[in-house]
């Protein structure tokens, strides 16, 4: 059973991706961990890697695409795994497809935390981080008892230029102006499954662990 978590900045993906590998028993394959592990190692593909990034270019498909072929072809891999991070966009999704049914292998679900853009400005640009300690806030969530003052060190809180409303806007823009055609994707192949992200974290994965124990039941 392979699966492929998706959700914009702000949704919660990563605490979705422990509950499921936790619940299911399947190895989490992030695109972003495995771009480290290669490099660590020193991997002809992490030297690849490695070039495009020192340059400020994007990694090409081709070398991604490698890179989790060759981590799904483990034996840790062979009842199914959890894609984070990957695919991005619709020929990265294709590209996906066509490597795994040369394994004989395919993409059972997309599970698509659905968050609304207003409630995801408003985790991502109420987050401040402390300046001397670097302990994480959150103007509603995990407010500090004195604003603009760290609990812990009494250090400056302040927001990182990623975190401003303006920066925040724009990767919101350019997320789902690539993942709208991925969603259309598997939407269209019936595999496509939304999750109300807009409840608290809990609840989405208790949702997302039904969905999927019940489509284990039918296998």
């Amino acid at each position: 059973m392979f699966f492929v978590l998706l959700g914009a900045p702000g949704a919660g993906k990563g605490t979705q991706a422990d509950i499921i590998v936790k619940e299911m028993s399947l190895p989490h394959v992030a695109s972003g961990d495995l771009f480290r592990q290669a490099l660590k190692n020193g991997t002809e593909l992490g030297k690849q890697a490695e070039s495009y990034m020192k340059a400020g270019k994007l990694v090409p498909d081709e070398i991604t695409i490698k890179m989790i072929t060759e981590r799904i072809a483990q034996a840790d891999c062979n009842d199914g795994c959890v894609f984070d991070g990957f695919p991005r966009t619709l020929d990265q999704a294709k590209a996906l497809d066509a490597a795994l049914e040369k394994q004989g292998k395919s993409i059972e679900k997309a599970i698509y935390i659905e968050v609304p853009e207003s409630a995801l400005l408003d985790r991502l640009t109420g987050r401040f981080v402390c300046r001397t300690c670097q302990s994480p806030y959150h103007k509603k969530n995990s407010p500090p008892k004195k604003e603009g003052v760290c609990d812990k060190c009494s250090g400056e809180l302040y927001q990182r230029a990623d975190d401003q409303e303006a920066t925040i806007k724009e990767r919101l823009k350019v997320y789902f102006a690539q993942t709208m055609p991925l969603l259309e994707y598997y939407d269209k192949k019936g595999r496509l499954f939304r999750v109300n992200g807009n409840q608290h974290i809990s609840e989405v994965g208790k949702d997302i662990v039904k969905f999927l124990t019940e489509l284990k039941k039918k296998k």
